[in-house]
């Protein structure tokens, strides 16, 4: 069994809308000095092989192919385990 963590986040220069409501929201809080908030998403995967790199290609495939956008997101993958 291999768990991966991938993990996908807006390129430099993409509007983050939701990055901003959370720093606003902050700042409504009473949380002084963020200077910028940018929101991601998080993929848990677990493959059942042991090929860890069969699992990286495919891991990066899956990002490729559906889990990111990539004209406008960065993905990356961390073998957990």
């Amino acid at each position: 069994m291999i768990k991966a963590r991938i993990t996908v986040t807006l390129k430099n220069g993409v509007l983050d809308p939701q990055g901003k409501a959370i720093e606003g929201g902050l700042a409504s809080l009473g949380f002084e000095g963020v200077d910028s908030v940018r929101q991601g998403k998080v993929f848990d995967v677990e493959l059942n092989s042991t090929d860890k790199d069969k699992a990286e290609a495919d891991l990066a495939t899956m990002c490729e192919k559906l889990l990111a956008n990539t004209v406008i997101e960065n993905y990356a993958v961390e073998i957990i385990t």
